[in-house]
């Protein structure tokens, strides 16, 4: 009844849609993110070759979210992705140190992409739950977050695995695109 009812709210009342784009280094927890956000569970997940795409409904916005691969030799691709961008997620393995300069080299060549020029960057510190993991605030200053200032930008600490603040960076795109409060 309840799917019933949510198929015709949605034919009455069709959310606008919004397109996000998940980036980042290879392991970092992209894939685990879109599903956990996409089916509240974690599944099995093996690397992504190109990419996968779902749709995400959130307080009755409707998000397309792509989960780009993040091995070198597909970061090159990323690019064929940002045509109609409205927020771009870089997820971070926050024990990752040694290839946090990597991630933001990555995240400084896309910035100005013309596709992506209003665009709001969310950064999900992920692997929060590991006890050798950069803080937020280590990972602001390793990405020179605070030089960004075109955008808009949030970085939110989270567990892919428990979905631990995967919501509330949701919650901040939502309310970034749509220029209304979520709640």
């Amino acid at each position: 009844m309840g799917a019933l009812m949510s198929k015709m709210w949605f034919m009455l009342f069709p959310a606008k849609e919004y397109k996000i784009v998940v980036v980042g280094l290879d392991n970092a927890g992209k894939t685990t993110t879109l599903y956990k956000l996409h089916l509240g569970e974690v599944v099995t997940t093996h690397p992504t070759v190109g990419s996968n795409v779902e749709e995400l409904v959130y307080k009755n916005i409707r998000f397309e979210v792509w989960d780009l691969g993040g091995q070198d030799r597909l970061r090159t691709s990323w690019a064929t992705y940002y045509r109609g961008t409205h927020a771009v997620i870089i997820v971070i393995d926050s024990t990752d140190r040694a290839r946090i300069s990597i991630m933001k080299d990555e995240l400084f060549s896309l910035l100005p992409h013309e596709d992506l020029q209003s665009a709001v960057v969310l950064v999900f510190a992920n692997k929060q739950d590991l006890k050798d993991a950069m803080t937020p605030a280590e990972i602001t200053d390793a990405l020179s977050l605070h030089s960004i200032k075109n955008h808009d930008w949030h970085i939110q600490a989270c567990c892919a695995l428990t979905g631990e603040g995967l919501y509330d960076g949701l919650g901040w795109i939502a309310q970034r695109v749509t220029g209304k409060s979520t709640s």
